[in-house]
């Protein structure tokens, strides 16, 4: 310590956490208004919207799956003070604003055609029959405003009107199903059900079959890994441990193809 500076005494200060997030100091962390069900908050400007309810008391027992902005179930409607338009996003991956009118809807209720993925035929015919109600869109465009991954929902509903399931499939690869999509259609359609029927059909009966993974499937079935398997399951936990921390690991950024293991028994 520099002569004549006071020792200063260590102070302890007892931390403020909001479930599952970091520490959050209780004195100087600058705050922002939130509205959740009508009722104003102050929570902390750095927090999404779902750990800003978890922050304030709010429990979540439905509405919260991944917490990664993958699964769809924490989908949020918003405003903000002095505009017009209705803004969208996930609880988890969206951070909070000030003066946020807040409201989730963890489930919305679309229409979904029961079928048998085995016993339906790949074509244009079988989505129009499944959802007729795909010619009543009218191209406003507002589902794919609404989309919180940025998936062009009018792309593919057009595609699927034209009959291209396979570009379908693709254009709505990312789409998590959260049905925000649906809560904006003027026509009144489930985009995202009839989406996931595009995939389907294109998964089972379009796309190419990878024929690697039709030998390695025949690799199984004949007992190929079969030995190796029975050795690790006889490992105690200290073995696995050390058998994991010493794999061979491809190195990151490495070209597809570039890279093969020493070991290579079980390719």
């Amino acid at each position: 310590m520099a002569e004549g500076r006071p020792m200063q005494a260590q102070q302890t200060q007892e931390m403020k956490v909001a479930t599952g997030d970091r520490p959050i100091l209780p004195e100087g962390a600058r705050t922002v208004p939130i509205y959740i069900m009508g009722k104003r908050y102050e929570v902390p400007e750095t927090l999404t919207i779902m750990k800003a309810m978890e922050y304030v008391g709010y429990k979540f027992v439905r509405g919260a799956g991944c917490r990664g902005g993958i699964c769809g179930a924490c989908s949020t409607v918003y405003r903000k003070a002095g505009d017009y338009k209705l803004h969208f996003g996930l609880a988890c991956q969206t951070v909070v604003e000030p003066n946020m009118y807040l409201t989730q809807i963890p489930f919305y209720p679309a229409n979904r055609a029961v079928y048998d993925i085995e016993e339906i035929e790949p074509t244009a015919d079988s989505v129009y029959e499944l959802y007729p109600e795909l010619f009543r869109c009218v191209a406003c465009n507002n589902c794919t405003k609404a989309c919180p991954m940025g998936v062009e929902v009018l792309d593919y509903i057009s595609a699927l009107k034209q009959g291209d399931i396979a570009r379908a499939a693709q254009l709505s690869f990312d789409c998590i199903q959260c049905g925000l999509c649906a809560s904006r259609c003027m026509g009144e359609l489930p985009q995202y059900h009839i989406a996931q029927l595009a995939r389907r059909l294109y998964g089972k009966y379009i796309q190419p079959r990878a024929e690697h993974l039709k030998k390695r499937v025949e690799e199984i079935l004949s007992g190929k890994y079969d030995a190796m398997l029975e050795e690790v399951q006889r490992m105690n936990r200290e073995e696995l441990e050390k058998l994991y921390e010493e794999r061979e690991r491809e190195p990151d950024l490495t070209p597809p193809g570039a890279w093969m293991p020493k070991d290579i028994r079980y390719l």
